[in-house]
């Protein structure tokens, strides 16, 4: 069996081949630039390239699909037209797609979430063997200058959600853990997975585990610091996920169904904060 992963030199698929290489996997990362986890085969290429795509996956019978951080609907559906050709060419047998966030209930006309649950669909309507997993909110998001730094200094933990909302953290090694279960459990074909631990806990409960006082920032100051590091469109994308979530209270709880469904225990969320070394105080 030979296992790819898509955006493999990204920090969520990173984490996805660094964990199935330590299962003693075969596994080929797929990327721009080449550079993936050690003990990974590298192929080097965009989605939006049909050719490097098919590359990628002949011979695989695994997949692990990330879309990058694009939310063009025209392009989205391109890198995942190439996908699902490339997926069906080879024959994969399970298909374990990544949304990346938490998809709410509805049409939300905001490109950041319909990108993402078309693609499903399309890859579903295909015939592949598709296994959807939303996580929530990553906690490696915590350890950003723009969090740990404030933390460190101040004793205050920053982030774009009202203090009160429950919030089902989840961490990347814990991702890559789902995401590896995923692939494997028989099953699972067609299961949409609302990933992360089955206790919820608010920002301000993450805050007081570690003797730190939370601030809910303002989304739009938030959104204004993202395009330091991303153009505006995307950092516009972004900030939409954090103001839908804030509208609909339920949207990144945890799902107590999810942990049984793949056999994975999350660390939680407290546990995970108060052992890193940026959140001492």
């Amino acid at each position: 069996m030979t296992f790819l992963v898509l955006n493999a030199a990204g920090a969520q698929g990173g984490a996805v081949a660094r964990k199935l290489v330590a299962e003693g996997l075969d596994v080929r990362g797929f990327s721009r630039s080449g550079k993936v986890p050690a003990g990974a085969q590298p192929a080097v290429g965009n989605l939006g390239d049909a050719a490097a795509v098919a590359a990628a996956f002949a011979g695989v019978s695994h997949a692990s699909v990330m879309l990058p951080m694009v939310y063009e609907p025209d392009v989205v559906e391109r890198y995942v037209r190439n996908v699902r050709d490339a997926a069906l060419a080879a024959g994969v047998r399970r298909l374990v797609v990544n949304t990346g966030n938490r998809l709410p209930g509805h049409d939300s006309g905001l490109p950041v979430f319909e990108t993402r649950r078309r693609a499903v669909r399309t890859l579903r309507e295909a015939g592949l063997p598709v296994v959807e997993l939303r996580p929530a909110v990553y906690l490696d998001n915590l350890a950003a200058p723009w969090v740990a730094g404030p933390l460190a200094a101040e004793g205050v933990l920053a982030y774009p959600l009202p203090s009160d909302l429950p919030v089902a953290w989840l961490a990347h090694e814990d991702l890559a853990a789902c995401t590896h279960a995923a692939l494997l459990a028989d099953g699972l074909e067609g299961a949409t997975v609302n990933l992360g631990p089955s206790e919820s806990v608010t920002g301000a409960e993450l805050a007081a585990a570690i003797g730190a006082r939370y601030l809910a920032q303002d989304v739009d100051v938030f959104e204004k610091g993202l395009t330091a590091l991303v153009d505006p469109p995307t950092a516009a994308a972004i900030a939409a996920t954090y103001r839908l979530a804030a509208d609909d209270p339920a949207l990144l709880a945890a799902d107590p169904a999810a942990p049984d469904l793949l056999g994975v225990r999350p660390t939680p969320p407290r546990t995970w904060l108060a052992a890193q070394p940026w959140a001492r105080r």
